[in-house]
């Protein structure tokens, strides 16, 4: 009809408006289909605790780790979602604020799925203060998301902690706990009450430690609470690695990243940001690393990201199974 000179012009002019609405909703269509063939994360719907921890870089890596904290706390404030500083250690080497640990617990439910884009190595480029020469010097800030399981008295039944096949199973008589004093700032109580607890999950070496409130038993319950989320994660991570590796086998390799992962680098010369994951950069450094949208749209691009490598391998998959049943 359109190429056809005889045809009406009024339906040539139907058709072409047509074509133009229908063509714009494709990449929605496309986007809508493949999120509909990915199975939601098991963790998808939980709140989420937010890890932040500085590597290497020394000061400046402490500097910007507290920026990362304050970039996050600002976006959870922008969409009204509740947080709590659930664990906080200053690094006192430092005349500015920064920090060498910090827990951020994210209580909005589905906040895991939209944070845990954020779990990698997150650079950033930039001159300190205190260089008297202008060199760029480069640090790096690790960043953990992990979902925020309820405590376990929960009815929730898909949180089975029980179960010595669930993911949120941890055996008691694996677990060494210790209780100590608590230090750092926190009122007359530091260092008088042995309120914080540390335990340790010994076959897989893993510590965790909190000191914040003055119950010993709260902190127990928090602390239980942030091991098995980290046990949790730790499995989930172990079978999504065995299906990247017989992805890798079907497809000649698979992207994925892993918490050693550098995932973003923040350029402050420059003032651009760049997700290494979904390649988009931007040049909203302080919108960015101020919680407001900017941040929110890298976010999205490596959620599409994330979709589209996990769509590759389900079809990789399912021609590999082709291929074999015609063996």
């Amino acid at each position: 009809m359109l190429t056809d000179p005889s045809s009406d012009a009024e339906l040539r002019n139907l058709a072409l408006q047509d074509i133009e609405a229908t063509t714009s909703q494709l990449p929605s269509l496309s986007s809508r289909l493949k999120n509909s063939l990915i199975p939601p994360h098991p963790f998808a719907s939980l709140p989420c605790m937010v890890e932040i921890h500085p590597g290497a870089g020394g000061s400046e890596a402490s500097l910007f780790a507290q920026s990362l904290l304050n970039m996050y706390t600002d976006l959870c404030a922008r969409k009204r979602w509740p947080t709590t500083l659930a664990s906080y250690t200053p690094d006192d080497s430092t005349h500015e604020a920064g920090l060498t640990d910090a827990l951020l617990e994210v209580h909005h439910p589905g906040a895991y799925d939209v944070l845990r884009t954020e779990a990698g190595v997150h650079r950033v480029q930039r001159v300190p203060a205190t260089e008297k020469k202008g060199r760029t010097h480069t640090s790096a800030v690790s960043v953990m998301v992990l979902p925020s399981l309820p405590d376990s008295g929960s009815s929730d039944a898909e949180l089975d902690y029980d179960n010595p096949d669930s993911d949120y199973y941890v055996n008691p008589a694996d677990v060494k706990s210790q209780a100590m004093r608590a230090s750092g700032a926190g009122g007359q109580h530091v260092n008088k009450t042995e309120s914080a607890i540390r335990l340790t999950h010994l076959p897989t070496n893993t510590v965790v430690a909190v000191q914040e409130e003055r119950s010993q038993h709260k902190n127990r319950e928090k602390a239980w609470r942030l091991l098995r989320a980290k046990i949790a994660q730790m499995r989930r991570e172990a079978r999504e690695e065995e299906i990247v590796r017989i992805r890798r086998s079907a497809m000649g390799g698979v992207a994925r990243t892993g918490r050693e992962d550098k995932i973003r680098t923040y350029n402050y010369s420059q003032r651009r940001v760049t997700d290494h994951r979904s390649g988009m950069d931007s040049s909203d450094l302080d919108g960015i690393l101020g919680g407001g949208e900017g941040l929110e749209d890298l976010m999205d691009s490596v959620r599409e990201w994330m979709s589209e490598e996990e769509v590759k391998g389900l079809i990789a998959e399912e021609e590999q199974r082709q291929r074999d049943s015609h063996k």
